[in-house]
């Protein structure tokens, strides 16, 4: 029997019903039926045609599979696909957006070398006031605030509670900025107060 793609809901539900019997041309005309809308979706949320695809294969393979199992009446194939392609993107934009954070800064080919040489001397100037810290206020400021971790990530690796966590990283920021402070002029930055 060859099917036509349908749009209506009731539709779905019969050609998911018919896959879940073993119907391949039902697995033809689902497809045929939601991958064009789910491929322009996800095309849209990341930006990149080639991932939008992989994300729509995911999704209707997961729809497949699920076939069999599919309660009618509890949502519509589109409905539950769409709600899957629409995590499997926002997996993909976090998993981009920690391999950005992860890369290296690299310096701004079109900064010139005064821009370069402050942003040095800036470095160095932190690394010098980290070093006058306390060992425990170092350790909660660099965990924080220059490798990004939450603080219950830090409370585990520090052997301490979240609350000491905060009071460490608060009080070792409020160092910092007292050491810094002399040499705000010199860095570059001015004084807003």
């Amino acid at each position: 029997m060859v099917l036509q793609a349908v749009n209506s809901e009731c539709d779905q539900a019969q050609l998911l019903a018919q896959l879940a019997e073993g119907d391949q041309t039902a697995a033809i005309a689902l497809t045929d039926l939601l991958a064009p809308a789910l491929l322009r979706y996800a095309a849209r949320m990341l930006g990149d045609r080639a991932e939008a695809e992989d994300v729509v294969q995911e999704a209707m393979l997961r729809l497949w599979r699920m076939a069999p199992d599919w309660q009618a009446g509890l949502a519509q194939p589109s409905t539950w696909v769409y709600r899957v392609a629409a995590n499997l993107c926002t997996d993909r934009l976090r998993r981009r957006k920690r391999m950005v954070s992860e890369m290296p800064d690299l310096p701004d080919p079109a900064a010139g070398a005064d821009a370069r040489l402050m942003q040095e001397h800036r470095t160095r100037a932190l690394e010098a006031a980290l070093l006058q810290l306390p060992e425990r206020q170092r350790e909660a400021v660099i965990l924080r605030h220059l490798e990004g971790l939450a603080n219950p990530e830090i409370a585990a690796i520090m052997m301490i509670g979240v609350e000491a966590v905060e009071s460490l990283t608060a009080r070792g920021k409020r160092r910092l900025s007292a050491i810094l402070a002399s040499e705000k002029d010199a860095l570059g930055y001015e004084d807003d107060n």
